[in-house]
């Protein structure tokens, strides 16, 4: 019983360090699964649910997440335009009423544009931060993004942008 702690453990400890090696790149699928894993350890620590089970949706879990990272190669994405595209797709009424065709275009058009206007220190001046996000806004208007769902995915593509753009930046 003792050695099925241990694997539990190590499940857990290995999908939090990939899960966090993915937060540099794809802000919403690291989120999701973040949430995801803490709630069921936390079921399993309130032992909710039994060794076997968690061990099984670790496992389970392990494998969803992989096959939301790669999702974007999927879809015919590089790496930058997936995690605008998971950005964009958070929502899914968004996805229902414009396609994942539209998204993907949508997305590239970010990384295009984001990528030619950030500058290294953008997300300290106001004033910087301030033209992304009326950029962005401009990209999603333009392509007919929901108006009702458009504040949250820009906030959502901004995080994104930040994540982004510090590794573009080094």
């Amino acid at each position: 019983m003792k050695h099925k702690n241990v694997a539990a453990e190590l499940l857990s400890k290995l999908l939090r360090g990939e899960i966090k090696k993915g937060s540099k790149k794809n802000v919403v699928v690291s989120r999701t699964f973040a949430e995801l894993l803490q709630r069921t350890l936390n079921a399993y620590h309130n032992r909710a649910i039994a060794t076997q089970e968690v061990i099984e949706e670790l496992i389970r879990m392990a494998k969803d997440y992989q096959k939301a990272s790669s999702e974007g190669e999927e879809l015919g994405l590089d790496e930058n335009e997936a995690a605008f595209y998971s950005a964009l797709a958070t929502n899914e009424s968004a996805v229902r009423a414009m396609g994942s065709d539209e998204l993907k275009v949508i997305a590239a058009e970010l990384v295009t544009q984001i990528r030619k206007s950030v500058t290294i220190d953008w997300t300290l001046r106001e004033s910087a931060r301030a033209k992304v996000k009326v950029m962005v806004k401009r990209i999603l208007r333009k392509h007919g993004y929901p108006p009702d769902l458009q504040d949250e995915a820009t906030k959502t593509v901004l995080l994104q942008a930040e994540t982004l753009c510090a590794e573009w930046a080094a």
